[in-house]
């Protein structure tokens, strides 16, 4: 579903934020990134996202290359970063079919698909109202909820837990997992290392923009936790 293969980017000035990244995420796949600060996750999933250019490497997206094909690449995709940015004019539900219309997502679907979420995330009742007005945890959902509502065949997030109650932290995983059992890949990147280790079939840690580690969960824990693992190498124990 996702390759990328040998991916580096250097930032005017000489700064190399990740150098020569090879990951290959499967359809089905919840794929968690891990990293410290400024270790080159968000450089990373911004590139795969198709919004911040590089120079090295390739990345390809359900067979299509996001340099050949963006449009492609950007039409079987849907990429939450950690402070998504919404028209605050708009209202909730203006925003969602305006989204629903860049997609061509037909009316039936749509409104199937907008009921469902905005219940099952308590967000119905707010779709009326301006984006401004929402809370930091309301506007999360409703860029969840533009997400799922694409059904993407790559569902892209950075630090989606943030700002999330427990109950919609709950619902989230529940969904990915869903979309995963449909044939679709999930890469995210997360602090949260116990939801990581209980949710991902496969972890990559990245450490000054150089893959360190990576494999299935089970495999890459043994019979430490996840967080042993990255403090470790980390050089933090």
């Amino acid at each position: 579903m996702l390759r990328i293969d040998h991916y580096s980017k250097t930032y005017p000035g000489g700064k190399r934020a990740v150098d020569d990244l090879t990951l290959h995420v499967r359809p089905g796949e919840i794929y968690g990134f891990i990293g410290h600060n400024g270790a080159g996750k968000t450089t990373t999933l911004r590139a795969v996202a198709g919004v911040m250019d590089f120079t090295e490497g390739t990345i390809t997206i359900d067979g299509h290359d996001i340099k050949r094909e963006p449009v492609a690449t950007k039409q079987v995709t849907a990429f939450l970063p950690d402070n998504p940015d919404l028209y605050e004019f708009m209202k909730g539900i203006d925003y969602l079919n305006f989204i629903a219309d860049l997609y061509d997502i037909p009316a039936d679907q749509r409104t199937a698909d907008i009921g469902k979420y905005a219940d099952a995330f308590e967000l119905t009742g707010n779709l009326g109202s301006p984006i401004g007005s929402y809370s930091h945890g309301m506007r999360q959902k409703l860029a969840l909820i533009s997400a799922f509502i694409r059904r993407p065949r790559l569902l892209i997030l950075d630090e989606p837990f943030v700002g999330l109650d427990p109950a919609a932290a709950h619902l989230m995983k529940g969904y990915l997992a869903d979309l995963c059992q449909g044939g679709s890949a999930v890469f995210f990147s997360t602090h949260v290392l116990e939801v990581a280790e209980k949710l991902c079939h496969k972890i990559a840690i990245i450490k000054h923009g150089r893959l360190v580690k990576s494999g299935p969960t089970a495999e890459l824990v043994g019979d430490s936790s996840l967080e042993d693992v990255f403090l470790e190498l980390e050089g933090e124990k």
